[in-house]
């Protein structure tokens, strides 16, 4: 590395150094929001406050209520005298769901008849009522495959019917389901996307409000020299994120990882391409560090929503998710999910890495040539 560039990477240094809003953004920010997307973007719905009208009282009644008790989705929060006190409760949304236990529910049991209750459900959140909707239905068979075997005992037989299909399940690589361990991955993704492309594109428009660019420009420092020097330091932070981010997560929210750690990095320098090439080329285009946000932003929001960070992308219409190919964090999110749960090499997400790699060279190409071309 000749000492021009060596010269204009450690100016940038400085100028990051001494910078504090700067050092708050790639040093705080990426901490931030991991531990938010961690613990808030979760579609882990528990203790979902109850409201129970109970007019019968009896054993088999306070027997479901253990039922639903035992069960973490759902907090007892409330025990109402009337049908209109609950459904006050739902529509003020203090209770998000409601169990009327009619008054001869023990009685019907007990004479080895057969009882209903009534569950209501507040469908405002399709997601909460849709995971209390089925911890319900659940509870409900549980409780009702109970009552049979304690009938078919009671009587000296046993409850032991085969069934002719049986699904016996495994759940491979997260078995207990831990959304962090599908959201701290795409936050490594979120951070080289967002805070490389952002940082570059304001660094650079900042050297052109202060007039310095042009006194770069005169000096004998080529144009590549120029681009890889201010380009540098931020590969450098980005990189470091990541490693913060892999150890947090393993670390705090035990998220595995089960790649090379070196591959991840590799990889994640491959993607780097994109997003620094995406924050030059709005430097190109802005004249002020505002614009310069905002043209990243323009290009970011697409990426967020299309990657498959937020929602899935099977979940998506088929043109959403044909626009989605063209989004280079979408293909970093599947290489580096695959990577760390998966433990996965080269060889099983080579076809997402040469995509990645193609979108980095053509967008850091086209970047760099129009920023030279406008530094001539």
């Amino acid at each position: 590395m000749n000492t021009r560039l060596l010269s204009i990477v450690r100016k940038e240094f400085i100028q990051i150094s001494r910078d504090p809003r700067t050092l708050i953004l790639v040093l705080i920010i990426p901490v931030m929001q991991l531990f938010l997307l961690g613990y808030a973007a979760t579609n882990d719905v528990r203790n979902v406050p109850l409201a129970v009208f109970d007019q019968d009282r009896g054993p088999a009644a306070r027997s479901l209520l253990d039922a639903f008790r035992a069960a973490d989705y759902f907090r007892l929060a409330y025990d109402v005298d009337s049908q209109a006190e609950l459904q006050s409760l739902i529509d003020g949304g203090q209770a998000r769901a409601g169990l009327i236990i009619p008054p001869d529910y023990s009685t019907r049991l007990s004479g080895g008849g057969n009882a209903s209750v009534a569950f209501i459900l507040d469908g405002s959140d399709p997601t909460v009522a849709a995971t209390a909707l089925s911890a319900a239905q659940l509870i409900g068979q549980t409780r009702a495959t109970a009552i049979m075997a304690e009938r078919l005992e009671r009587r000296g037989a046993s409850l032991r019917v085969a069934l002719p299909v049986e699904v016996r399940t495994q759940v491979w690589y997260n078995p207990d389901l831990e959304q962090a361990y599908f959201m701290v991955p795409g936050v490594i993704g979120m951070i080289l996307f967002a805070l490389t492309s952002i940082l570059t594109a304001t660094a650079i428009v900042r050297e052109r409000e202060r007039g310095t660019i042009e006194q770069l420009i005169v000096t004998p420092i080529r144009s590549w020299e120029l681009v890889v020097g201010k380009l540098l330091p931020y590969v450098v932070l980005a990189l470091l994120n990541t490693i913060e981010v892999l150890v947090i997560g393993a670390w705090w929210f035990g998220v595995p990882v089960r790649g090379n750690v070196a591959l991840i990095l590799g990889v994640s320098a491959i993607f780097l391409m994109s997003s620094l090439g995406i924050g030059l080329l709005a430097s190109t285009i802005a004249n002020t560090q505002q614009e310069a946000m905002l043209s990243v932003w323009m290009m970011l929001l697409p990426s967020i929503f299309l990657s498959g960070f937020f929602f899935p992308l099977e979940a998506m219409p088929l043109v959403l998710r044909w626009l989605s190919y063209a989004m280079p964090l979408r293909y970093y999110l599947v290489i580096i999910r695959s990577m760390m749960l998966k433990g996965v090499g080269l060889e099983a997400i080579q076809g997402d890495v040469l995509a990645l790699t193609i979108f980095g060279v053509v967008i850091m190409g086209a970047a760099a040539a129009r920023f030279r071309k406008r530094l001539d």
